[in-house]
C-alpha cells in the first residue's frame, strides 16, 4: 500500500534503491549527490538490503567497479554529480559499449570552472553522446518514479544499455516535497529480479572482454548500440504504461502542458518545468496563448513527439540549462531544431541559456522571451538567435 511522505529528492531516490535491493553499489561522495550513498549505506548497515556496498577512492573507481559487477551478472547502481561524472568519462563509454544495464542517479550540477556546486545540466549534456539513456525529473516524485522504472528499461532484452536518472542539484535533491512512496513489495515485483541470459563474465560462456577492436569490427559494435538505442522509446512507453496501471501516475517521453491551442511554446527539461507551468498559467490569465513542452527523455531524443507537440505553434523558445559554446545555441536547442526540420514543421524559433550555476528563472525573463517570439512572428529580426537570460551584461 502506498504512503504519503515528505522527502528530499535524494532521500526519495535512496528509498527507491532500497526497494529495488540491488546486488552491488560502488560509490564515492560528491555534492549534491552525496546523500544518496549516505542514506543507502545506512540501509546496508541496518540490514534492510542485501547489497554489497563498496566505498571506493574515486568516481572513476566507482564506475569501474560498477562495470565489473554488472559484467559478472550483478544488478548494479551508483550515484554522482558534476565533476564526479566527468572523472568517470572513459568508463561511461565502456559501460555502454559492453551493453551493461547499470543505473546511475545523476544529481545535476555545474561543472568547473569557475567552481560551482549548484544546478545546471552541463554534466548530463557533456555525457549525452556516451551511449547512456538519459531521463530527467521535474520534481522529487518524478525522481523516485523514474528510478523505479530505470531497471525495467535498461535491462529489457531489446535494450541492455546503461541509464542515468537525472534531477537538479539542491532544487530537488535537497528540497523537501510531499510525495507518494509505493509499497516495498509492489516496487520489488514491478522491477523484478535480474536474471540475465548472458553476461560478460559467465564462466559457462567464455569470451574475451575489452580486446582491441580492429577496423573490421568497430563500426558493427557501434551500429549494434545504435539499434539498441532505437528500441528505447518503445520500451520506455511500455514500462510507463505498466507503471501507470499499477501505481496510477502517467509518464511519456515528453509532457505537453496547455499546448492544445498555444501560439507560442517553451521547451525545457528538469525542475524549471514546474516553475514554467506556473508562469504559463499566469500568462494564460493575461490572455496569452502559451504552452510548455517538457522533455523527459533526452537520450534517445524523442524527435517525432517533440515536433508533433510543436506542429501548430507560431514560434518556439528552447531554454537550455547548459552551454555548448558553438555560437548558435545549447544542446537541447540543437535537438529540437533538428526534430522540427526532419518532421518538416515550420515555425519561428529562438534559443535561450538560463539557470547556469543555479541562477533562477524569473517571470520577467519569460516575458522577455515571449516578446522576442512575438517580434519574430511580426517579421522582425532578433539581434542574435540565442541569448542569456538574467545575466549581467
Amino acid at each position: 500500500m502506498s504512503r504519503k511522505d515528505r522527502l528530499s529528492g535524494n532521500e526519495a531516490v535512496a528509498i527507491a534503491m532500497r526497494q529495488i535491493n540491488p546486488d552491488v553499489m560502488p560509490a564515492f561522495p560528491i555534492t549534491p549527490s552525496t546523500e544518496i550513498p549516505q542514506y543507502f549505506s545506512n540501509f546496508v548497515a541496518n540490514g534492510q538490503v542485501d547489497t554489497e556496498f563498496i566505498p571506493v577512492e574515486s568516481e572513476h573507481s566507482a564506475m569501474s567497479a560498477a562495470i565489473g559487477a554488472e559484467a559478472a551478472g550483478a544488478r548494479t547502481l551508483t550515484a554522482t554529480s558534476s565533476c564526479g561524472m566527468a572523472f568517470m568519462w572513459e568508463e561511461l563509454y565502456v559501460a555502454s559499449s559492453n551493453r551493461l544495464p547499470i543505473a546511475m542517479a545523476l544529481v545535476n550540477r555545474a561543472l568547473s570552472g569557475p567552481i560551482n556546486i549548484n544546478a545546471d545540466h552541463s554534466d548530463a549534456m557533456g555525457a549525452r553522446d556516451t551511449g547512456w539513456i538519459q531521463i530527467f525529473s521535474e520534481n522529487n516524485q518524478e525522481a523516485y518514479d523514474n528510478f523505479v522504472m530505470a531497471y525495467p528499461i535498461a535491462e529489457h532484452e531489446d535494450v541492455h544499455l546503461p541509464i542515468m536518472i537525472c534531477q537538479d542539484g539542491f532544487i530537488t535533491s535537497h528540497a523537501v516535497e510531499n510525495i507518494v512512496i509505493e509499497d516495498d513489495d509492489d516496487v520489488k515485483k514491478f522491477v523484478g529480479e535480474y536474471e540475465p541470459k548472458h553476461f560478460l563474465l559467465n564462466a559457462d560462456e567464455p569470451l574475451a572482454v575489452g580486446p582491441y577492436s580492429v577496423t573490421n569490427y568497430y563500426m558493427e559494435a557501434r551500429r549494434a548500440q545504435a539499434e539498441a538505442m532505437a528500441h528505447v522509446p518503445g520500451v520506455v512507453l511500455e514500462v510507463a504504461k505498466k507503471f501507470e496501471s499499477i501505481f496510477g501516475r502517467h509518464y511519456g517521453l515528453i509532457e505537453s502542458y496547455r499546448m492544445e491551442d498555444a501560439d507560442y511554446a517553451f521547451v525545457l527539461m528538469g525542475s524549471a518545468a514546474g516553475t514554467m507551468k506556473e508562469y504559463v498559467d499566469g500568462l494564460r490569465k493575461e490572455g496569452e496563448k502559451v504552452g510548455l513542452v517538457k522533455v523527459r527523455m533526452f537520450r534517445p531524443f524523442p524527435a517525432k513527439e517533440v515536433a508533433q507537440a510543436l506542429s501548430h505553434v507560431k514560434a518556439v523558445a528552447v531554454l537550455d540549462r547548459a552551454e555548448s559554446f558553438n555560437n548558435v545555441g545549447g544542446p537541447l536547442s540543437g535537438e529540437v531544431l533538428r526534430a522540427l526540420f526532419l518532421q518538416k514543421v515550420r515555425c519561428e524559433a529562438a534559443d535561450y541559456v538560463y539557470g547556469l550555476g543555479g541562477r533562477d528563472l524569473l517571470m520577467e525573463h519569460v516575458r522577455s522571451v515571449l516578446e522576442d517570439l512575438k517580434k519574430l512572428c511580426a517579421g522582425e529580426t532578433l539581434p542574435a538567435f540565442y541569448r542569456y537570460l538574467g545575466v549581467r551584461e
